[in-house]
């Protein structure tokens, strides 16, 4: 698994050793900043997946942090600090922060928000663009892909080839299929996927070998050549 890098901004310095002693126990590199300049510069300088940011700190505040980093970067921002009032979380949110977690909190519910937004972030990932060995599917242009050339697919190729692609190796009976691509609501037959399977394999070409039937079940995407 990839090691990800928090830059952790605190200026008390027993909490913000406390909590990158724990960051640290969970696998994650951990940079510390101890005012707002510092942080600015550690973000420029350094390949940083996540913020942990307070409010109050010498130099720059985190809310004028949080808006200069937000001018150039979407880097997800977790506000760390005891400001509570509605109009403080207001204020921070507009700035554009992830999360806010007001002090003192339990170091567990702090993780738990930080595997909240990296399962948002996986996700987004997934849905942006999904490969397997030259097909690639880019979600957010609803473009298919074979090695350069590009291929034309209407919306229901598209989703049954994006169901596929998703779990490479996993077989989808159709009725799974059928339910992701048309809906629950779908009262046809469920033969309407080899339809869809067959253009599909056509217009993917080779590629199209990577689809295989698995007789009275349904589909599966893998290597032509795996058995």
């Amino acid at each position: 698994m990839e090691t990800r890098t928090i830059l952790l901004v605190e200026d008390e310095a027993s909490l913000a050793s406390f909590i990158q002693t724990e960051l640290q126990f969970e696998g994650y590199q951990v940079i510390w900043a101890k005012d707002g300049q510092e942080a600015l510069e550690q973000f420029q300088s350094q390949g940083i997946d996540l913020i942990l940011l307070d409010w109050m700190l010498p130099k720059y505040d985190g809310i004028t942090v949080a808006r200069r980093i937000r001018r150039t970067s979407e880097v997800p921002i977790i506000m760390m600090t005891a400001r509570n009032e509605t109009t403080d979380i207001v204020t921070g949110l507009d700035t554009g922060l992830d999360d806010y977690i007001t002090k003192p909190f339990e170091i567990e519910e702090l993780f738990a928000r930080i595997r909240v937004i990296e399962r948002r972030l996986e996700k987004k990932r997934e849905q942006v663009s999904v490969t397997f060995l030259d097909l690639q599917l880019d979600v957010a242009k609803h473009q298919v892909q074979v090695g350069e050339e590009e291929i034309y697919l209407t919306p229901k190729e598209f989703g049954v080839l994006h169901e596929l692609i998703k779990t490479p190796k996993e077989v989808k009976t159709r009725d799974e299929i059928l339910n992701s691509v048309w809906g629950y609501e779908f009262m046809g037959e469920t033969n309407v996927v080899d339809v869809y399977v067959r253009t599909l394999r056509n217009k993917l070409g080779e590629a199209g070998k990577y689809i295989q039937t698995i007789r009275g079940v349904g589909y599966v995407l893998r290597d032509a050549n795996e058995k």
